[in-house]
């Protein structure tokens, strides 16, 4: 564990559901609102990263943040909205993708800056949105599929089916997951770490001034790679195994205590 005497932070990054956001309220607990502010106060950084598209993250974007790592770092996206980086997934895994599902019972989402597509509807899928506190996306028929500029998809099947669909159908992709009820799939190499990286750029910060929150698997690039890695209360088990520090829940102030115990608040 890092002591809590530390370096100068300069830059917080933050995954968004299980982290800011409350999946028991859907809303940022007041002590989460308090700590932001704090650090705004402090002229430290507050940066988004999240598996979430551009568009939905609008239910935060009025809390002054720095900087948005969406779609697990395929696109980041300045305060001002000026991209600093954007990577697609290559067009033959999204054939691919396609080819399997109309062969196979496998719902997918593709995820594009402006708008999210599913393949089909499920009670499953339906309830993930639900749970995410978003509408569901509508239905993109196979002529209609742009293949050329889906930033991430998401595939909803189990772990253990995960590793045999990535290397025969998705070899130039990864797979990263907080649920068990679907995987984020990005290009190879594109991570919440490589976002970190593109901020600390282009604030001409050094990576041992960062600090991250995360809870889901999709986190854990982000948690090894920041000079503090903070793992939320109900954080899956492999995040809390590299986390430098487990705080408490979102719901008990878990933000607001780990900021307090590496005092970088007061």
């Amino acid at each position: 564990m890092i002591s809590p005497d530390i370096p100068s932070i300069k830059a917080v990054f933050f995954d968004i559901d299980g982290t800011l956001v409350s999946f028991k309220t859907g809303k940022i607990p007041s002590s989460t609102l308090r700590a932001l502010s704090e650090l705004k106060k402090k002229n430290i950084k507050i940066i988004v990263a999240t598996g979430r598209s551009v568009d939905a993250i609008q239910h935060i974007t009025s809390l002054n943040f720095d900087g948005f790592i969406t779609f697990n770092g395929g696109c980041c996206v300045s305060k001002k909205g000026y991209i600093l980086f954007r990577e697609a997934i290559n067009k033959n895994d999204i054939t691919s993708l396609v080819q399997y599902a109309d062969e196979h019972p496998l719902n997918y989402s593709l995820m594009y800056f402006d708008k999210v597509m599913l393949n089909d509807t499920t009670p499953e899928v339906i309830g993930m949105y639900a749970h995410l506190n978003l509408p569901v996306p509508p239905i993109v028929r196979k002529k209609g599929i742009d293949i050329d500029n889906v930033l991430q998809a998401n595939i909803f099947l189990g772990p253990e089916e995960e590793n045999e669909f990535m290397k025969n159908i998705m070899p130039n992709c990864i797979a990263s997951r907080w649920t068990p009820l679907f995987a984020d799939v990005n290009p190879k190499g594109i991570t919440k770490k490589l976002g970190v990286d593109c901020f600390c750029q282009y604030f001409g910060i050094d990576i041992s001034e960062t600090m991250s929150f995360g809870d889901g698997g999709n986190d854990i690039s982000m948690i090894k790679h920041t000079k503090i890695g903070v793992a939320m209360g109900k954080a899956n088990n492999n995040v809390k195994e590299v986390a430098d520090y487990i705080t408490d829940d979102v719901d008990d102030d878990g933000i607001e205590n780990a900021l307090i115990h590496f005092k970088v608040i007061s």
